[in-house]
């Protein structure tokens, strides 16, 4: 499983059927759990905690320094949850100790070829990074959020749960969950109305969101204004309370 021209540093704990291609490089202090495969010309560098049946393709490089002029050599983490897929080219750095000191990933994430996470990020479950997106220091990723190709990501910015952003957006605020922002500046285009479709939810919880994107795009009312609208006749939905919880915990403020 372990191809003759890999290079293992031998303090790395890899458990048996992990496969490791041709000329990939495993440095110390890296974990990986059973069923992962990683390509030939890979590298990966520690502390790094890598789950099960992941797979990381041909000159990803994944736990390496993050890329900030603070970082002076300190012990960082980078963990990764289970049944990610890293496609060519994939930079994935671990965090800073002026932030959380790690940066997390979850599980069920494609990551297309020439994807950069920075450092100190969050990503959570099901998300999709197209070609060439990229998200700078300290930015979170909510469950289920695309973000098309070329998009790139301020520093400190949430994307909420389920939201997109279209093909070279450019996006310096938050985004709310659900929400389909594009351009440069990137603003507010609708709901995303496919990733919602595949949630099936149904037909009260859809037109709640409708609804609530009304009052918060199309009024033109005060934000604090919109979010006491909407709490008061939808706060029995789930997905709007997923809603104005990406609201509340703006600190860049949103796209709006």
């Amino acid at each position: 499983m372990i191809h003759a021209s890999a290079i293992i540093d031998k303090s790395a704990k890899l458990d048996n059927d992990v496969s490791i291609g041709p000329y990939s490089v495993i440095g110390a202090d890296v974990e990986i759990k059973s069923g992962s495969v990683i390509g030939s010309h890979a590298l990966i560098e520690g502390p790094t905690s890598i789950g099960k049946q992941n797979k990381i393709f041909s000159f990803a490089t994944i736990g390496g320094d993050p890329q900030d002029k603070k970082y002076d050599g300190e012990k960082t983490y980078l963990e990764i949850g289970d049944n990610n897929i890293f496609r060519e080219g994939v930079t994935v750095n671990r965090g800073t100790v002026q932030e959380n000191s790690k940066t997390t990933i979850g599980s069920r994430n494609l990551f297309m070829a020439y994807v950069h996470v920075a450092h100190d990020c969050i990503i959570e479950d099901d998300v999709v990074m197209v070609n060439n997106s990229a998200i700078a220091g300290c930015v979170k990723l909510e469950k289920g959020v695309i973000l098309g190709g070329f998009s790139l990501i301020h520093q400190f910015c949430n994307i909420g749960a389920y939201s997109f952003s279209a093909m070279g957006s450019a996006v310096s605020k938050d985004v709310p969950a659900f929400v389909r922002v594009s351009g440069n500046p990137a603003k507010a285009r609708g709901l995303n109305t496919t990733g919602i479709s595949r949630l099936n939810m149904s037909k009260e919880s859809s037109f709640s969101l409708k609804e609530a994107y009304k009052i918060l795009y199309m009024r033109k009312i005060p934000l604090l204004e919109a979010r006491k609208e909407i709490k008061k006749n939808f706060n029995h939905i789930p997905e709007i309370n997923l809603l104005l919880d990406s609201i509340k915990i703006s600190d860049r403020g949103i796209i709006r």
